[in-house]
């Protein structure tokens, strides 16, 4: 039952992201350009995120700047995804848009699963694990048709 909190959380993220999606291309039509809407986009959670860690006193940014360098590539890739989606959403749509981000997400997951990366533990690919990125990959050639 303790993982019942955790994949609420994640699942209201993912209708989070769907819904992002064409907020921000609409941001996108409004300012004329998709990187300065994701460059918004961005700033508007920056602050959301000070603001919150500093209101739940978890404001701890002194010790960033003793972090590996690598470690902070999570805010590059954020901002790929957050610009990949504004920039191509207009022309697939929000169903062909998101299942995309999905399966270039389990894709990558398993991957890093495998390898166990940056410290996770390792989870084996298994004919279960290729069937259900398979399945998202069906869901995205269906989501076309």
């Amino acid at each position: 039952m303790s993982f019942l909190l955790p994949l609420l959380a994640v699942a209201l993220g993912g209708i989070a992201i769907a819904v992002q999606a064409p907020l921000n291309a609409a941001l996108a039509r409004n300012l004329g350009a998709p990187l300065p809407a994701a460059a918004v986009s961005f700033g508007v959670g920056f602050v959301a995120l000070v603001a919150l860690s500093i209101a739940t006193g978890t404001a701890t940014y002194a010790k960033v700047t003793s972090v590996p360098l690598w470690q902070l590539a999570g805010g590059f890739l954020g901002a790929w995804y957050v610009w990949a989606v504004i920039w191509g959403i207009p022309t697939l749509g929000a169903l062909t848009a998101i299942a995309a981000l999905i399966l270039g997400q389990m894709l990558g997951a398993l991957a890093l699963d495998a390898m166990g990366a940056f410290g996770l533990a390792v989870q084996p690919i298994s004919w279960t694990r290729i069937a259900a990125a398979g399945l998202v990959a069906a869901g995205l050639v269906l989501s076309r048709l």
